[in-house]
């Protein structure tokens, strides 16, 4: 992939810097998982956070799939019919195809149908619950390319049998959204934290918007020398938006087997690489996420991609050990590149 094809775009990342600005933040779950905002300005939260709720809720009604009257739902359900859309969805989906092109189909908007065969039918609190053997087979993704998006009129065709998930994206494109939306609203420097993925909009605090990347270590790996190494780091930005996907969050089980929310489209199963956790930094949220995602999938070719294409990013390996690359800030707790 060329450099210019890069799913992220340059990105400003730094250790940590010491912080000055009084900031004010709220907690909220969203979409299955945790949420934070932060202002700037503590006057302003109430207002912001108003905002926030709103653009959340949009992008719930209209991407939803577990919704039965949301847009996607209706789009799902259309039987290879038009389907007249919204501009959000209009713009929800046109980010999903991007991502899928800019990763050679590594992230496939087509990927709800192997999803259902893995259990996830239902919100995550539910597919949780049922722990039952798997009923069907698993399904690869019929391909990105056979979505037919109609920006100008607003349409939206798929094969009937097809199912869209926007999941793989659409968190991420709220988190800019909402950001830019609160910012230029209430007029002071915002972060948006919707489950891991991070947007910041308007003037950064002095210092910057530290943010600290968590590892999680399997119980069995604990007293591995490299697993003691990856504890975590601490980082800044300014601007843009800083993704984290992982392998081991957020899943449930099926039977004896243990179902992730990132599969591999040409397998319709959960990907099993050799990353734990990828955190990325971008112009975007939606490219951060987009190029985590992406990377743990592609494995150990993730590395020379993300570096080919001027991406920094942080790889967690299933080891504990820690790889970054381009320009991504080195730990001063040794964690090598």
């Amino acid at each position: 992939m060329p450099a210019q094809d890069a799913p992220s775009g340059a990105a400003a990342i730094a250790a940590a810097r010491p912080a000055a600005a009084e900031e004010a933040g709220r907690s909220f779950s969203v979409f299955g998982t945790s949420g934070t905002l932060i202002v700037t300005r503590p006057d302003a939260l109430d207002a912001a956070h108003r905002l926030l709720s709103a653009e959340l809720a949009a992008i719930d009604a209209a991407c939803s799939r577990f919704r039965p009257d949301s847009e996607l739902a209706q789009v799902n359900r259309a039987g290879g019919r038009v389907t007249k859309v919204s501009a959000l969805f209009a713009e929800a989906l046109q980010t999903a195809l991007t991502a899928a092109a800019l990763t050679d189909g590594d992230v496939d908007p087509t990927c709800g149908g192997s999803l259902v065969r893995l259990g996830n039918d239902r919100d995550l609190a539910e597919a949780r619950a049922d722990t039952g053997a798997l009923t069907r087979a698993a399904a690869p993704a019929p391909e990105w390319r056979l979505v037919e998006l109609d920006l100008e009129q607003q349409t939206v065709r798929i094969p009937a049998g097809v199912l869209l998930d926007l999941g793989a994206t659409v968190k991420a494109l709220a988190a800019d959204r909402a950001s830019a939306r609160v910012a230029a609203a209430v007029g002071c420097g915002v972060l948006v934290n919707l489950g891991g993925d991070i947007a910041v909009a308007g003037r950064a605090p002095a210092g910057g918007w530290v943010i600290e990347i968590t590892d999680e270590l399997p119980a069995d790996q604990a007293d591995r020398q490299h697993a003691r190494r990856a504890l975590g780091q601490v980082v800044s930005i300014d601007s843009g938006g800083l993704a984290t996907s992982r392998t081991a969050s957020r899943g449930w089980r099926q039977g004896d087997e243990h179902q992730r929310y990132v599969i591999v489209p040409g397998y319709g199963r959960p990907a099993h690489g050799c990353w734990r956790k990828v955190s990325v930094a971008a112009t975007t949220c939606v490219g951060a996420n987009v190029a985590s995602t992406a990377a743990i999938i592609r494995g150990e070719r993730a590395v020379r991609w993300l570096d080919g294409n001027g991406v920094p990013a942080r790889l967690v390996h299933s080891d504990g050990r820690v790889v970054t690359t381009s320009g991504w800030p080195a730990d001063n707790r040794g964690e090598r590149s």
